[in-house]
C-alpha cells in the first residue's frame, strides 16, 4: 500500500506505531500516554537498576518473560533494551543473557600484577580460559622483548580472562620455550599462570614494564569478548621478569575499555 512517506516527531523519531501504543495487551505500562512503550520500559527497568532492585551483575528475565511483564511485543522490547545498553545500564554476552552492568574491574598495574589476585580481591570469581598454544620461531619482535636471537622456539600462549564469567581481557603470550616447557599443558588444567609458573620452580616473577594503546575492537575481540561493533579495548604490551631479571613472558592483551579501570601503582 502506497502513501506519504512517514514524518518525524518532534524528538526526531518516527510517530508511534500499532505496536508503540493502543493496541498491546495491557501491562505495565501507559498507553496514549504519548511516551512510547519502548522508552517507558526503559524507564521503568532503569529505575529499578538505580533502586538496586536490579543489582549489578543481575542477569535479566529473558526477552519473553520481560514482553509478557510489559504487555508488549519482542520488537519494541529489544527496542528498550537497546536504550539501556547503549546508556551503559546492561550489557548482553553472548551464551549468557543480560546482565545489569557492574562497575569497571579495579586492575592494579605494579611490580607484582597478578589477574586471578585482583579479581578475587574484587570480590569476584576469576578464570583463565586457555584457548591454544604452539611453540614457534621467536620473530624480531618477541627476541628483541625476551633477549633471544631471531629463530629461537618460543611457546605462545593463547588465552582470554574472565570476572564472574564476563569476559575481561584476551590475548597471547611468549615464553623462552627451554626455560617454560609443558607450561601450556599445565595452564590448560589450572586455568592460573601463576600456579602453572610455580610448577616449574618459577615461584615469583615481576612486571618489569607495561604499555598501554586503545582502538576499536577488532572482528576476533568481538567474537572473544562478546563486544559490539565500535567498542573500543585497552591493549596492553607487557613484558615480566623472574626473581634475577630475566626475561620470562612478553604478552600481549585486549581488555574490555569499559570493563576495567587499569590503576597504575608503584
Amino acid at each position: 500500500m502506497s502513501g506519504a512517506p512517514r514524518s518525524l516527531a518532534a524528538d526526531g523519531h518516527s510517530p508511534m506505531t500499532e505496536d508503540e501504543v493502543g493496541t498491546a495487551p495491557a501491562g505495565s505500562v501507559a498507553r496514549g500516554s504519548g511516551v512510547t512503550l519502548w522508552r517507558q520500559i526503559a524507564e521503568k527497568l532503569e529505575a529499578e537498576i538505580l533502586a538496586g532492585a536490579l543489582a549489578p551483575g543481575v542477569r535479566l528475565p529473558v526477552e519473553a518473560e520481560l514482553a509478557e511483564r510489559f504487555g508488549v511485543n519482542r520488537h519494541t522490547l529489544r527496542r528498550a533494551l537497546s536504550h539501556l545498553s547503549e546508556a551503559g545500564l546492561i550489557e548482553a554476552t553472548a551464551g549468557r543473557g543480560t546482565f545489569v552492568k557492574e562497575p569497571p574491574l579495579r586492575y592494579p598495574i605494579g611490580p607484582r600484577t597478578r589477574f586471578s589476585e585482583i579479581v578475587a580481591a574484587g570480590g569476584r570469581e576469576p578464570f583463565g580460559r586457555f584457548l591454544g598454544s604452539s611453540v614457534e620461531p621467536a620473530d624480531a619482535d618477541v627476541a628483541r622483548e625476551l633477549q633471544l636471537a631471531v629463530g629461537t622456539p618460543v611457546l605462545r600462549i593463547e588465552t582470554t580472562h574472565e570476572a564472574d564469567g564476563v569476559p575481561i581481557s584476551c590475548g597471547s603470550a611468549w615464553f623462552p620455550h627451554a626455560r617454560c616447557r609443558d607450561l601450556d599443558l599445565v595452564y590448560a588444567a589450572t586455568g592460573s599462570l601463576t600456579r602453572a609458573l610455580a610448577t616449574l620452580g618459577i615461584e615469583d616473577f615481576r612486571r618489569r614494564e607495561t604499555r598501554i594503546t586503545a582502538r576499536p575492537a577488532n572482528p576476533r575481540e568481538m567474537e572473544i569478548l562478546s563486544l559490539a561493533a565500535g567498542r573500543a579495548v585497552m591493549v596492553l604490551e607487557r613484558l615480566d621478569v623472574e626473581a634475577n631479571g630475566t626475561p620470562l613472558q612478553w604478552g600481549r592483551s585486549s581488555f574490555a575499555a569499559d570493563r576495567v579501570q587499569l590503576v597504575f601503582k608503584p
